[in-house]
């Protein structure tokens, strides 16, 4: 109630000369805001007697809702998988930095790290709303390190661990506290990852499938038991075969559970994914598609040498390597350009 009330006590802004997304098509309308609130603007006036407090031109823009990133390594020569002292300036550099890209919140990632980097890491990334000083905090992406060494794309090989005995215990001696964090990217065929799947979800953690060399059935017995995601598809997995689709394959499975829908993150960037897949996965689970940046640190910087987490990355115009090698790692394109690209590989609504 008591939000309520601020909320009621806040101005009104009236958004004018601007376009809106209303069943499918863009029409010309203003919007009104309260305290964060899309309001009625015929109760607004003839309940309340009310008139904006402020106006704001948009100029004939398109007003929409924010992007949300899920998978995001840095930018703007900030690491999220280096241990600094102060992590948060990092973080909040980043945040300013991507609103105008339209991101008004997104998953810090961090890639396969030594345990000591992650204890350090972790605390200081807490859950953070977004406003105009930045984009909001929804939890750290730890993608690896329980991934497939031979999937393991630019995350070093000397940091993969896998589950032993004590399974979900070796997650929390590899990560520390997991107060912070909200998605993990594993491979199912790890032994004993239906345990930590199991034990991740009771916590209201995202398990997402990724860097894996599952085939469909290890893939389907992990959204058995609480997966729900896939990280970057077609990227660091098995490729699609038509005996074995492998994870690939959930997208059209018959064997998740009643009403569940699989999530999967692509990378429309122009690199790592061709416009056919992105066609193909599209039209095959619309519903389950979410484009993701996979930005790396170098996101903004240009040509030259950077890093990503314990490697050194070399960026070459739209393409950034893992340093002598031809190993993609991550992207430097930001969620706009992703989006217009997505759009005109798919010619989606």
């Amino acid at each position: 109630m008591r939000g309520g009330q601020r909320a009621a006590g806040a101005p009104v802004r009236q958004f004018t000369n601007c376009r809106i997304l209303r069943g499918g098509t863009l029409l010309r309308e203003d919007l009104w805001v309260r305290g964060g609130r899309i309001l009625d603007p015929e109760k607004l006036f003839f309940e309340e007697r009310r008139m904006a407090d402020e106006q704001q031109d948009c100029g004939g823009c398109i007003l929409a809702p924010g992007f949300i990133d899920v998978q995001m390594n840095g930018g703007f020569g900030v690491d999220f998988s280096k241990a600094t002292e102060d992590v948060g300036s990092g973080i909040a550099l980043v945040a300013r930095r991507i609103l105008s890209h339209g991101v008004t919140s997104f998953c810090p990632t961090m890639v396969t790290s030594p345990p000591e980097i992650y204890h350090k890491v972790l605390p200081q990334i807490p859950v953070k709303s977004g406003g105009p000083h930045g984009a909001g905090v929804l939890g750290v992406h730890l993608e690896g390190p329980f991934i497939s060494r031979e999937k393991r794309g630019a995350h070093p090989e000397a940091y993969l661990r896998s589950f032993e005995d004590n399974a979900f215990h070796d997650v929390l001696a590899t990560y520390g506290a997991l107060d912070n964090v909200r998605i993990v990217t594993l491979a199912p065929e790890l032994n004993r990852s239906h345990e930590v799947i199991q034990a991740l979800t009771a916590q209201g953690i995202c398990v997402s499938l990724g860097h894996s060399v599952a085939d469909l059935g290890a893939a389907e017995v992990a959204v058995q038991n609480g997966a729900t995601f896939i990280t970057h598809l077609f990227n660091a997995m098995l490729p699609f075969h038509h005996r074995d689709p492998g994870i690939v394959g959930l997208l059209t499975s018959d064997r998740l559970p009643p009403g569940h829908c699989i999530f999967y993150g692509m990378i429309a960037d122009g690199i790592h994914t061709n416009p056919a897949a992105l066609r193909i996965a599209h039209r095959a689970h619309p519903r389950g598609l979410v484009l993701v940046t996979d930005a790396v640190p170098a996101l903004g910087l240009g040509n030259g040498r950077h890093t990503l987490g314990q490697q050194e990355v070399e960026v070459d115009g739209l393409i950034a390597y893992v340093a002598g090698t031809k190993t993609l790692c991550g992207s430097i394109a930001p969620m706009d350009v992703c989006i217009r690209h997505f759009l005109q590989a798919t010619v989606c609504s």
